[in-house]
């Protein structure tokens, strides 16, 4: 099911979530072949920590290897991925559901390169869910920034 937080985030953005059988899309590779797009349309969204104990979520497209240098220079100083317990306890979704949705103490960015496409599809906190939306769509209900990297 997916978490009223993030229904509450969508309906007021005027978003909604495709569902799917339970453990269908955990990975970029599966939610593609689900959805039926290809790889770089699913919005991977990628949790981070500096040494402050500040958290980043990174929103791109599936497809992408993101370039630590990069990810510095937009966060300011260096930033490590944070485990699978950290990212659920951070942002209350397991891998294969984390979504940029309803975060709390969470900085989002957003690729640029999320805008190549009309339509992309970011997890909507369960690992059996798609959210259509536009850069802009995504931008307007995270409140997150557009970023090159």
């Amino acid at each position: 099911m997916i978490p009223d937080k993030v229904l509450s985030a969508l309906d007021a953005h005027g978003l909604s979530a495709l569902e799917f059988e339970p453990g269908s899309t955990p990975t970029v590779e599966l939610a593609a072949a689900r959805i039926g797009v290809e790889p770089a349309r699913i919005a991977k969204s990628l949790l981070f920590k500096s040494k402050d104990e500040r958290y980043v979520m990174l929103v791109c497209p599936g497809d992408k290897r993101i370039q630590s240098g990069a990810l510095k220079r937009l966060a300011g100083s260096k930033l490590s991925m944070t485990d699978a317990e950290e990212t659920e306890r951070v942002t209350g979704y397991k891998p294969g559901g984390v979504c940029p949705f309803a975060l709390t103490g969470v900085e989002v960015l957003l690729d640029r390169e999320l805008g190549d496409y009309e339509t992309v599809y970011p997890a909507a906190g369960t690992d059996a869910t798609g959210v259509p939306a536009s850069l802009a769509q995504l931008e307007a209900a995270t409140g997150g920034r557009i970023v090159d990297l």
